[in-house]
């Protein structure tokens, strides 16, 4: 879907969505959004302070390189792990209509059983600051991830390709913290406030404050390898390249889906709503890649795949050659690793497990967006060339 077919039907999806609020629409909302410097805070931010019922505070520990400049708009710098810091800067939310949880903690391994204490821990002290004095509080809407439907751990050789629903089943003996942060956020609203969860496929935009960073990972390789004159090769397993292995997220999807299910009171419950938010219609590798490395204007070898050829190998040397290129095309100052995880591209593409899941349910409740994953992945290097950030 280009650009402007998916702004507009967005901007569709969304006046529907008002008319559905009903009375709500003349009342001042007020988001606040914990990871608004990710890919999809980003979005959810700039997609409700254009609305002129709302107003948004957004937050994370650090700020974005270009700051959002709007009224409406209020950022704030806070350690969620730190809750006398959260104290002393969220009590004062009282306003708060609606919660967006998009963000998480990095620090172990996501199997690991550290780090679901760690998420537990960010988002309780959040809670515990602005529950108590939100009295306004409608709806908290959770953003996880197709991986509530897998574990990558000890997995069974099943070639059949499966489709996963929202009712599918937890993995039994698996350290997730998504289970963990949705049995947190049941307890804390005890029946009392509507809340949904969200699980994307692999994200797709612009931010250079995310781990898990597919587009910044590719634009860099990208940009390497036209300035090197190097062939612009997909390194991974024939069956990550052949067969339909993981669903698209735009960004601008997922931050649209998450307003929806928050705003709309035709799907709304206190008993909590999941949905994966996914673009659609599936790709593979093979198919898009010739046309990627002609958006790059590089070198597309005949044999674009191999096996051998691993990211993190290839670009372990290649820090000095970035900066190069940021100076000479004058670009934001970045390092490498600011927009590139070469340890995860090479998961991606090497992941033994298949993470394809049926927008069936939110189709049917009334999630018109789509878009195309290839649209997508031309349109985001498009921006993230207008934010200079790549040449």
């Amino acid at each position: 879907m280009a650009a402007k077919e998916f702004n507009d039907e967005a901007e569709a999806a969304t006046n529907k969505v008002s008319v559905n609020r009903g009375r709500e629409a003349d009342a001042k909302n007020v988001a606040v959004i914990f990871g608004v410097t990710g890919l999809v805070g980003k979005e959810l931010a700039r997609r409700l302070i254009s609305t002129a019922n709302w107003k948004v505070y957004g937050i994370a520990r650090e700020p974005e390189i270009t700051a959002i400049q709007s009224s409406s708009y209020c950022f704030i710098s806070c350690d969620l792990l730190n809750p006398l810091d959260i104290k002393r800067k969220l009590t004062l939310l009282e306003d708060v209509t609606h919660i967006f949880w998009v963000t998480w903690a990095s620090q172990f391994a996501s199997d690991m059983h550290k780090c679901c204490e760690q998420n537990k821990a960010m988002m309780c002290n959040a809670l515990n600051a602005i529950l108590p004095r939100a009295k306004a509080l409608k709806h908290v809407s959770l953003q996880t991830g197709m991986k509530h439907y897998v574990t990558l751990q000890g997995l069974p050789e099943e070639k059949q390709v499966r489709f996963y629903d929202e009712e599918c089943p937890r993995v039994s003996k698996s350290n997730n913290f998504y289970y963990v942060l949705e049995d947190l956020l049941k307890e804390k609203l005890a029946g009392k406030v509507a809340w949904s969860v969200h699980r994307p496929g692999l994200l797709l935009g612009s931010s250079h404050r995310s781990l898990y960073n597919f587009l910044g990972c590719l634009c860099v390789y990208g940009a390497v390898c036209k300035h090197l004159n190097l062939p612009f090769v997909f390194g991974g397993t024939r069956e990550i390249w052949e067969e339909y292995c993981i669903d698209g997220s735009d960004s601008r999807l997922v931050a649209e889906q998450h307003i929806w299910a928050a705003t709309n009171d035709d799907i709304s419950s206190t008993k909590g709503q999941a949905f994966n938010a996914i673009n659609g219609p599936r790709f593979t590798w093979k198919e898009i890649w010739p046309s990627i490395g002609k958006k790059f204007g590089v070198k597309v070898p005949e044999s674009m795949f191999s096996q051998d050829f691993w990211y993190a190998k290839a670009m372990n040397d290649k820090k000095q050659v970035w900066k190069e290129i940021v100076v000479s095309k004058g670009l934001i100052q970045t390092e490498m690793e600011d927009l590139a995880n070469w340890e995860f591209l090479d998961i991606l593409f090497r992941c033994p497990a298949k993470m394809l899941g049926t927008r069936d349910k939110a189709d049917r409740l009334g999630f018109r967006i789509r878009c195309k994953t290839l649209d997508s992945i031309l349109y985001w290097i498009d921006y993230m060339k207008d934010e200079k950030l790549i040449p």
